[in-house]
């Protein structure tokens, strides 16, 4: 038998032997390593400005005034022209300005183009916009209208006077009526307009109404008047055993001091649900109510505030600095960690507007657009007397008799 030949000397002639000097090392060209330090240096400068910016209030009015150029001057704008101002209804919704005048609801786009025109017939109007929907209702009588995409979504009819209505992001809306057999109807709609329940209050009046974002509850802030003190309630309604009406769908009640009177009720983050008394500002979440904020005390004067942003309350005071100087602050409070942030300004706001995280404060011939922060956004001046402001998260309006501009976040 012969020996098979071996086919080492085959394998070893297909390896290769690579030999490394222990003494070669890589380097790094020279340009290359000065644009790396660079680069570091330059985010190592950005991350530092913006730590200061945050936290160090004159610098960061400094850099709004002189470096980051957040200053906008009437007619540098796209606007709006109005033909009829006292006979104009104006609103904001989603990337909208809507004028309604003579039963026409005209809606225009961030670059002043008309978008679309729908009959309305209201003349005394009551709104509420969330996101895309914008709710139009006539003023103690019975007319609903729901607008979204520019379209009208849904009508009604209803039977007693609307005195209060409210809508949420998916477009469930509610109603509230006066005039019937009842002091208060409240009624749920779908985002078809289709009525999901009636709610009748016998002996208390209701105020006002929020909706869940996750369409899981309704609401309702009341008032009893019947006593020799005023008595206000909160009822949270579970909207799924409503609709199943074989259990008690009133999952919580919360019966307030006798000397809170509530005003707004407002959801925020889905099941945190703000509440605005005259006196003091609650949250309740979880079946627990909170008191998170005091109005007008010892040391404070309120002139205005605001539960209408997401997560947030605003409170707007003053101090007076002498006969002809005064100085606010705009203190906006985390509704679930009570985190104060406070932007200041010279002088006095006329009127203040919140909108999901933007606020607005209109001082008269000029606009400070806030964010949660306590940071400006935009600051708008103007030679004459601003009439109104309307915002949504992605527009604003600023109102004058003859024009509308139009401000772009």
């Amino acid at each position: 038998m012969k020996p098979k030949k071996s086919n080492k000397k085959k394998h070893d002639e297909n390896i290769n032997v690579l030999y490394f000097d222990k003494n070669e090392t890589k380097t790094i060209s020279k340009p290359k390593l000065i644009g790396l330090i660079i680069i570091i240096l330059l985010i190592l400068l950005i991350a530092t400005m913006y730590i200061i910016y945050a936290n160090n209030e004159k610098f960061r009015i400094y850099m709004d005034s002189n470096i980051l150029n957040k200053q906008i001057e009437e007619n540098d704008l796209k606007s709006i022209e109005i033909e009829d101002f006292d006979k104009s209804n104006i609103f904001a919704y989603s990337k909208y300005i809507a004028i309604l005048n003579n039963n026409t609801l005209t809606t225009y786009n961030s670059s002043g183009k008309k978008e679309a025109e729908n009959k309305i017939e209201i003349s005394n109007p009551i709104v509420y916009n969330n996101g895309k929907y914008l709710m139009i209702a006539e003023q103690n009588s019975s007319r609903v209208y729901m607008i979204s995409d520019n379209n009208i979504k849904w009508e009604n009819n209803l039977e007693g006077n609307i005195t209060r209505i409210n809508v949420n992001a998916n477009g469930y809306s509610s109603v509230i009526l006066s005039g019937t057999a009842y002091k208060s109807v409240i009624i749920l709609f779908d985002e078809l307009g289709n009525e999901i329940f009636k709610t009748y209050l016998a002996n208390t009046i209701a105020v006002d109404t929020a909706i869940s974002d996750d369409n899981k509850y309704l609401s309702i802030a009341e008032v009893n008047t019947s006593g020799t003190l005023i008595q206000s309630n909160i009822k949270v309604i579970s909207i799924e055993k409503a609709k199943d009406k074989s259990s008690e769908p009133i999952v919580y009640t919360y019966k307030a001091p006798s000397n809170s009177l509530i005003i707004n009720i407002k959801y925020q983050n889905k099941t945190r649900l703000v509440c605005e008394y005259d006196n003091e500002v609650h949250v309740i979440k979880d079946n627990q109510d909170t008191k998170i904020a005091d109005i007008n005390t010892e040391n404070e004067k309120t002139t205005f505030l605001s539960i209408e942003l997401n997560n947030h309350i605003v409170k707007n005071t003053e101090e007076s600095l002498g006969l002809f100087n005064a100085t606010t602050s705009v203190k906006i409070i985390n509704s679930a960690s009570q985190k104060e942030n406070t932007y200041r300004l010279e002088g006095i706001t006329k009127e203040l507007y919140c909108n999901d995280s933007k606020i607005a404060l209109n001082l008269g011939t000029e606009v400070h657009f806030v964010d949660t922060n306590g940071w400006l956004i935009k600051k708008y001046t103007s030679k004459k007397e601003i009439r109104k402001i309307v915002m949504t998260e992605d527009i604003a309006g600023i109102v004058y008799r003859d024009k509308i501009e139009i401000i772009k976040f």
